[in-house]
């Protein structure tokens, strides 16, 4: 997204909003194994919410997870499978 700074006098500049980017370690239950992913603050809190790594990505969308996200939720699913 993008916006203005609005200073007190009203000057206003051009501004871009980022997403809140988290370089953190998730570990995987069922792989028993921990994964290095950037994700944002707010994926992070949903992960939390869910009840850990395996559960957010066995509920979730592949079309909204990255190539990386994939490649775990499918170890995840081979492993649950045997």
């Amino acid at each position: 997204m993008s916006g203005n700074n609005v200073s007190h006098a009203n000057n206003k500049t051009r501004r871009r909003f980022l997403p809140n980017l988290c370089n953190v370690s998730l570990i995987s239950d069922t792989l028993g194994e921990s994964f290095k992913l950037r994700i944002s603050a707010h994926a992070l809190r949903s992960v939390e919410h869910r009840g850990g790594l395996d559960a957010f990505l066995l509920k979730q969308d592949d079309a909204d997870l990255s190539p990386l996200a994939l490649g775990i939720k499918k170890e995840i699913r081979a492993a649950l499978a045997a």
